[in-house]
């Protein structure tokens, strides 16, 4: 039925439908709407089946895009979710958080010739949700069981990834993690408004089903060594991702109402679970009437900002060093970001926190910058101009990204080598770590990354260790002989 296809010269690009901000503002809510059937259908259809796809090109896990729009714009829903979990384990989850303004629909055929992209990424959520709620997902039931195991260490998507791909083979897996719900920032991290978490605990629940075993509060080194881990398990993966804050380097960056980003993140995304807070009760994480600054230009900043106005903040700035069109986060995620009223100040560097004799945080001080010259990037530089800005603030929220955890140190294992940066080094062949047996994926190896590349290198280091698990197994079956 490929007339269904090459629709986009007269069928328009549309999205679901978004929910009014001043509607969406007061809640954690998702702020998208599910698409009809015959809507995801007509979308879908608008795809041009190019002959080298340049959307699949553009997708970390190279995800086999036309195949399942086009499967999806003849109604075949059950083999389009097929074809979509084949290579991703999570796409309702990426369906929702990924950049895709960055990644697949940022290169998409029609959109370079002035169509307007396929919406790519809600179709894949469409079409996920769909397989959920048709019962088409059924816990994982290998060909057989094997005796080897593996231990993962992190819940969040680059783990949850490999111990998917594992269990598929057969292979016994359990999933340690310090905190006490599986997810890691899918569910601490990133708020509600873009990804809610019955979504995340559907997908542990699912793993826990295919007979996964979760240890929560568990952390390595005070509660178990990586040593009796490595004894316990044949391969063990090491997908902690990266939580070490960087840190704002300017006078008064001690002062009260200066938090970091993930802080804030957290007790929102714990209020939302029910669970006890102090911190947020007391106001110390509360920006409910506060005037708030968030300093940082990537997704972490947008959904610190977008977190404060659903708290109820007086006001929302957001500074960053750079313009608009240099900016990492989403261009999506801005323009929402203005629909609620966060006010952007662009060009804007911090120089210092200003605060009260009672030493609390009352505005920030920004030098004015302009561009200048690329750096080794590729990027302008900005420059200052020699003119200042004050912004009132009586929250300060450094959202400027995260490095990797000393992890040697954490686990009591100096063996492990780390890069210059902190990131564990990995042979990029095997995703084997200078432990032997020991693999490492996602943001603990890469830097802050996306979760798409987290669930790419969860898979890829599931395959390195299922070939090491796989040799061994041969080499003693040959020395039992």
């Amino acid at each position: 039925m490929a007339e269904k296809m090459l629709q986009f010269t007269h069928v328009q690009r549309s999205m679901p439908a978004k929910r009014a901000p001043e509607a969406r503002a007061h809640d954690f809510d998702e702020i998208y709407s599910e698409f009809s059937l015959e809507a995801a259908g007509a979308q879908a259809a608008r795809c041009s089946q190019c002959g080298v796809p340049f959307c699949q090109q553009g997708c970390p896990l190279s995800n086999n895009i036309p195949d399942w729009l086009k499967l999806a714009a003849e109604g075949r829903l059950e083999e389009a979710w097929q074809v979509s979990t084949a290579t991703n384990n999570m796409p309702e989850i990426c369906g929702r958080i990924c950049p895709q303004d960055r990644l697949c629909e940022g290169i998409c055929t029609i959109e370079q010739s002035g169509h307007g992209t396929v919406t790519i990424g809600s179709v894949e959520k469409f079409i996920t949700d769909t397989a959920w709620e048709e019962g088409w997902v059924k816990p994982i039931s290998p060909p057989r069981e094997r005796a080897q195991s593996a231990g993962i260490i992190g819940a969040g998507p680059g783990g949850l990834a490999a111990a998917e791909q594992l269990r598929r083979k057969g292979y016994q897996v359990t999933v340690y993690d310090a905190y006490d719900r599986g997810g890691g920032l899918l569910v601490y991290g990133i708020p509600g408004f873009k990804l809610e978490k019955p979504i995340v605990a559907r997908r542990i629940k699912h793993l826990e089903d295919s007979g996964v075993a979760f240890k929560f509060n568990t952390r390595i080194g005070p509660d178990i060594s990586l040593q009796e881990l490595r004894k316990a398990h044949d391969t063990v993966l090491i997908a902690t991702g990266v939580y070490q804050a960087k840190d704002l380097k300017c006078p008064g960056v001690g002062s009260e109402g200066v938090l970091a980003a993930l802080d804030f993140l957290t007790a929102s995304n714990r209020k939302s679970f029910g669970d006890a807070v102090p911190e947020f009760d007391d106001g110390t994480l509360n920006a409910e009437g506060k005037r708030v600054v968030v300093i940082g230009g990537g997704d972490t900043a947008m959904d610190c900002v977008r977190t404060a106005v659903r708290q109820g903040a007086k006001s929302v700035t957001c500074l960053y060093r750079r313009d608009r069109a240099n900016m990492p986060g989403s261009q999506r995620e801005v323009a929402n970001a203005e629909e609620e009223g966060v006010v952007f100040e662009w060009l804007a560097s911090p120089e210092a926190i200003l605060d009260t004799k009672a030493g609390k945080a009352k505005a920030v001080r920004a030098a004015k910058m302009k561009l200048g010259e690329p750096d080794a990037s590729g990027r302008q530089s900005p420059v200052k101009t020699g003119d200042t800005m004050d912004v009132k603030a009586d929250m300060v929220i450094k959202a400027l990204g995260f490095d990797p955890e000393d992890l040697p140190e954490l686990f009591g294992e100096p063996a492990l080598t780390v890069n210059r940066w902190g990131a564990v080094r990995v042979d990029y062949a095997t995703m084997e770590t200078s432990l032997s047996g020991v693999y490492a994926a996602g943001d603990i190896v890469r830097g802050a990354s996306l979760v798409v590349w987290a669930i790419k290198d969860g898979r890829d280091a599931a395959e390195a260790m299922h070939r090491a698990m796989k040799s061994a197994e041969k080499a003693s079956k040959v020395a039992a002989e």
